[in-house]
């Protein structure tokens, strides 16, 4: 057969189909993207069943932004040597347990405790997905699969963020909590029904900052940062920007929360771009893309019906961009990819605490714009990082 004709069958064959697992892999997203984002909401809640200021209480998603970051850091590289699914399940499982001790909290004290777990969990929780996402994923398809399972985050900003509002008001606050561990039970269960294929390393566990040896995971872990800190930076002063700039009242968080996650999902229908053209061509332009964003957040933050359709692009473009990343990180190294996802989830965390602390005093002396300008600075970074050559990758 001639080259022409193997090359028109390949053409001509049917793409295989995204596995069922992604989709269980992306209800698991949903959970862990839930219980990070439904206490912003309800927190003025909690704070009033408390007897406590919101302040205090959204003490408790610090908590698990740094039980997150220290669990992707030192305990994801248990993933590599148990296996992706044992570990996922037992860190939703793990996180069942500390949600019904959120539900359950007598104090600001106990909630936070219960959020650190949850967050200790979490931190498992997430690299053990993205591993599993690019393991499961049929040749040619690995875009599209991890698009599919990112998607979760959708699920969480558009009905989680709603939903939680609606169970606080219509119930009580701890059934939020009391509803995000019914998920997470669900999720552990879903998981004994599939399988998912794990690539195990034999012998101990790689330490933690092993993974840094890895060729080219410097520079990936470096456009991680940038990318992550402009985006908590400016998502996290954007709804004091539209009540307290453009006078908008508090429920206009909720439809630019909404507009993102739209606009996030929404790009998934394009993730087949990226598997034609490849993670490593299309990363820097991905990167410069959400740059573009930012300046045109920038320009758009005097009005609110421009903006908000800006944070939708905002959230179509930022898809990408956590697309291809994850894609290369996955590929440096399959034997490793629990302690690189580890890395990269705790980079991510690190950023958060960077962006919003770091972008403070910007927001508060330069204003929204200047921020969101700043952001595309980082974006720049970003796509230097990510047009980095080195051997390994993708």
């Amino acid at each position: 057969m001639s080259n022409s004709n193997q090359s028109a069958i390949m053409t001509d064959a049917p793409r295989a189909p995204i596995p069922a697992a992604a989709y269980l892999l992306t209800g698991c997203i949903a959970v862990i993207g839930s219980n990070s984002l439904v206490l912003g909401p309800i927190a003025p809640a909690v704070a009033a069943s408390f007897g406590a200021s919101v302040p205090a209480v959204m003490t408790a998603a610090a908590a698990f932004g740094l039980g997150t970051s220290a669990s992707a850091l030192f305990l994801a590289r248990y993933i590599d040597r148990i296996g992706a699914r044992r570990m996922l399940q037992g860190a939703l499982l793990l996180l069942a347990i500390a949600l019904v001790a959120s539900a359950l909290a007598p104090t600001v004290t106990a909630l936070v405790a219960s959020q650190l777990v949850a967050g200790i969990a979490a931190g498992i929780a997430m690299p053990a997905i993205y591993a599993s996402s690019a393991a499961i994923a049929p040749p040619g398809r690995e875009s599209g699969t991890i698009g599919v399972v990112l998607t979760g985050w959708t699920l969480s900003m558009v009905a989680g963020v709603s939903l939680s509002a609606v169970l606080a008001d219509l119930i009580h606050w701890r059934a939020v909590f009391a509803a995000v561990a019914l998920l997470a039970a669900a999720a552990v269960a879903g998981l004994a029904t599939i399988s998912l294929h794990d690539t195990r390393k034999s012998g101990p566990a790689p330490s933690p900052l092993g993974a840094l040896a890895v060729s080219g995971i410097l520079p990936l872990l470096i456009a991680c940062g940038a990318f992550m800190t402009a985006f908590y930076g400016v998502y996290g002063y954007l709804g004091d920007h539209l009540h307290e700039a453009l006078g908008e009242p508090v429920s206009a968080n909720g439809l630019a929360a909404v507009a993102y996650g739209l606009g996030f999902g929404a790009a998934a229908l394009l993730d087949g771009v990226i598997d034609r053209l490849g993670a490593r061509r299309v990363m820097p332009f991905a990167y410069l893309l959400v740059g573009a964003v930012y300046v045109a957040i920038a320009l758009a933050s005097g009005g609110f019906g421009l903006l908000i359709a800006t944070i939708a692009v905002w959230g179509l473009a930022n898809h990408f961009g956590l697309n291809v990343l994850v894609m290369r990180l996955t590929a440096l190294d399959p034997v490793r990819r629990g302690t690189i996802m580890g890395l990269n989830s705790a980079v991510t965390y690190l950023a958060v605490t960077v962006g919003t602390a770091g972008f403070g005093p910007l927001y508060t002396s330069l204003g929204f714009a200047n921020c969101a300008l700043i952001a595309a600075g980082l974006m720049l970074v970003a796509a230097g990082a990510a047009a980095w050559r080195s051997p390994a990758g993708r």
